[in-house]
């Protein structure tokens, strides 16, 4: 699929993205914008939180480092069958009230997760979590359109996915240093404390976001007819495994693999992030330009990466400047398939978004679990290469797909 390609209902790689005109009350857009990208990165950085404290975490609640991946499967897993059910159930409610009440929820889950006993409570607490990633992601993630002027879209799609890249920037990093400091239950709940204060923060912000129409499941599934969407959605899924096949036990990979100290990892994590955060605001615009090109790079970049970390990972220069790379090519993951997404289903952006979260979730859920086992008999060097092996079915996709397309 190359620049120029119809992908569906008249939408064309490239064009500007048809959307519904936005709220007349809104008087300030970019503040209720930002409000939603806090929401996202809340949403993020609770999910990724054990990614940075997954070495105290396990050996607190007595699990093996396998078994630790559980932390990222379970939320990840029911976020992929929360997304399209919250969009579905909420028919025709504000979306404001909803996302402010899953916020709420989200605060009491890092609580529970701050007082967590023994791994099965913890577990039970990264329940809640699943139900509030699925519903915030499914929620926010087609909001730009709605709060700022058809021509800001694109950037407004950035800020709000930039919650993620700057979850990996100062959520997951700064979990860690004060997990250090204080210990891993003071992350968790000075979490539930920040969830808490983006809750008003959106209260305040955001107009009312009534339904534009109530969402059936016969309607969600028939989106699965588009094949732009389908293909969009099978990328998404071999991405996010490989991804985080790998990342879940990137702690575990830096202390053992690259012999690097705990307090090595706070630093190293921060600069994945802002690595991060430059490639979702190039991928962002890129895609919002060649979707499917701009996808096939970050494809090859995540490949690379993870070859070479397998390699030559073992060195901690060549480690660091890795995860910097590893950042950089994943932090336009999630704003380009967004992307890809919306121009994909331009009349249906909120169903085509709670299928891209469901199967991004899915994948997370997929990459954690293979990873359990993997990593457990295999090593965590073999488990880079199995994860690169998703990543490689990505990149075959995207590059048939762009052959077969018309110039």
């Amino acid at each position: 699929m190359t620049r120029g390609i119809s992908l569906q209902d008249g939408a064309v790689s490239g064009s500007p993205l048809p959307q519904p005109c936005p709220a007349p009350d809104l008087r300030r857009p970019w503040l209720a914008v930002t409000a939603v990208g806090m929401a996202t990165f809340c949403v993020v950085t609770t999910e990724m939180l054990p990614v940075g404290l997954f070495v105290p975490i396990t050996a607190a609640l007595g699990v093996s480092v396998g078994m630790g991946g559980f932390m990222l499967f379970v939320p990840a897993i029911l976020a992929a069958l929360f997304a399209p059910l919250v969009v579905v159930g909420a028919k025709g409610a504000d979306r404001r009230v909803i996302l402010c009440g899953l916020l709420a929820l989200l605060a009491g889950a890092n609580a529970a997760s701050a007082l967590a006993p023994s791994m099965a409570w913890f577990l039970a607490a990264r329940v809640l979590v699943g139900f509030c990633i699925g519903g915030v992601w499914a929620i926010a993630g087609g909001l730009a359109a709605r709060l700022v002027a058809p021509g800001a879209v694109g950037l407004a799609t950035s800020i709000i996915f930039g919650g993620v890249a700057v979850a990996s920037v100062l959520g997951v990093p700064l979990g860690a240093f004060i997990g250090g400091l204080a210990g891993w239950r003071a992350a968790f709940g000075a979490m539930a404390v920040l969830c808490f204060g983006v809750l008003l923060l959106n209260a305040s912000s955001l107009p009312r976001l009534p339904a534009e129409r109530a969402l059936r499941v016969r309607q969600l599934v028939s989106q699965l007819a588009n094949p732009a969407l389908r293909l969009g959605l099978l990328v998404t899924l071999c991405l996010v495994a490989g991804h985080f096949m790998a990342y879940t036990f990137v702690r575990p990979l830096l202390q053992s693999h690259a012999a690097f100290g705990p307090a090595w990892i706070g630093p190293l994590l921060f600069a994945y992030g802002a690595a991060g955060v430059a490639g979702n605001f190039l991928g962002g615009g890129a895609a919002a330009r060649r979707p499917a090109a701009t996808l096939l790079a970050i494809a090859a970049g995540l490949l690379v990466t993870l070859l070479l970390f397998s390699a030559v990972g073992q060195f901690p220069a060549a480690a660091a400047a890795l995860l910097v790379a590893w950042g950089l090519a994943y932090g336009g993951v999630s704003v380009s398939l967004q992307t890809w997404m919306m121009k994909a289903a331009p009349r249906a952006v909120e169903a085509a978004t709670s299928l891209f979260v469901a199967v991004f979730n899915l994948g997370i859920a997929a990459g954690s679990l293979l990873g359990v086992p993997s990593v457990d008999a295999l090593g965590l060097r073999a488990n880079l290469w199995l994860a690169a092996a998703c990543i490689l079915a990505a990149a075959a996709m995207l590059a048939r797909a762009g052959r077969q397309a018309a110039p």
